[in-house]
């Protein structure tokens, strides 16, 4: 539910307590499930499930977005996050972007300083994408793309320093592929496993980056948050009329 409603950026620091996240989920109210709702239904008729290609500028890049990718322009979490990401010092490290989509937040590390970035979506047409960008907007030798889920097939060694992922926001079951990108499976099945995995792969003093919205259920990231061995920090926040973007760093 990612709009640009006249929002405001916070700059948040500090060490949550015992891990997990700050913030509890709510119960919504059935006027708040309708929006969802309708909003999706626009959403996914009118955007995610589009059969052309389309060119579109965000957060400073040219982005080529193919059928069935989440679009930057419509669903601004992304440019947020590749907001927040402009100002981190990359330089010499290695990243993963966990559910690249268009590629927006891998180049987006590329331009901070990263030394390599690696893509990753399991929708082959975010893969592809993501290279088709990098390489078009000059990054095509420091960012690599591969469809797979989450990092599954990935050796599980530390690879990397930082790790990125805007996962989808909301539980349900997908109808498609196209909207893998706004729904995630009941539970969250289908980001469930990213913390673990993540742990995995990271190197001793690295971190991840995830970024979800108010209206996730956040006693569920917050449990699967500790289960992984995390400790979270809200470094952003990005508030508009109907939800926030909340994105933390998570730590060993």
């Amino acid at each position: 539910m990612d709009q640009n409603s006249g929002g405001r950026a916070i700059d948040v620091s500090g060490i949550l307590p015992a891990g997990g996240l700050d913030r509890h989920g709510t119960p919504h109210s059935q006027l708040r499930r309708f929006l969802r709702g309708f909003i999706h239904f626009f959403s996914y008729h009118l955007i995610l499930s589009r059969r052309s290609i389309r060119m579109t500028r965000a957060a400073g890049f040219r982005l080529r977005v193919r059928p069935t990718v989440f679009h930057p322009r419509f669903f601004l979490s992304s440019e947020y996050f590749a907001e927040f990401i402009d100002g981190l010092d990359l330089n010499g490290k290695s990243v993963a972007d966990v559910g690249t989509g268009s590629g927006i937040l891998a180049l987006a590390a590329a331009r901070a300083g990263a030394a390599d970035v690696l893509a990753l979506d399991i929708n082959p047409n975010a893969a592809f994408s993501a290279l088709e960008n990098a390489q078009a907007n000059g990054y095509g030798d420091r960012v690599t793309s591969a469809c797979m889920n989450l990092l599954a097939e990935l050796p599980s060694r530390p690879l990397f320093d930082v790790i990125l992922s805007s996962p989808p926001k909301h539980a349900g079951e997908p109808r498609d592929l196209a909207d893998r990108g706004w729904h995630a499976g009941p539970q969250y099945r289908d980001v469930a496993a990213l913390f673990g995995q993540a742990r995995e792969r990271l190197k001793p003093d690295g971190c991840l980056y995830v970024m979800v919205s108010s209206d996730s259920d956040l006693d569920l990231f917050s449990r699967l948050i500790n289960e992984a061995g995390f400790r979270a920090r809200l470094a952003y926040e990005r508030s508009f009329y109907i939800e926030s973007m909340l994105l933390y760093e998570l730590r060993m």
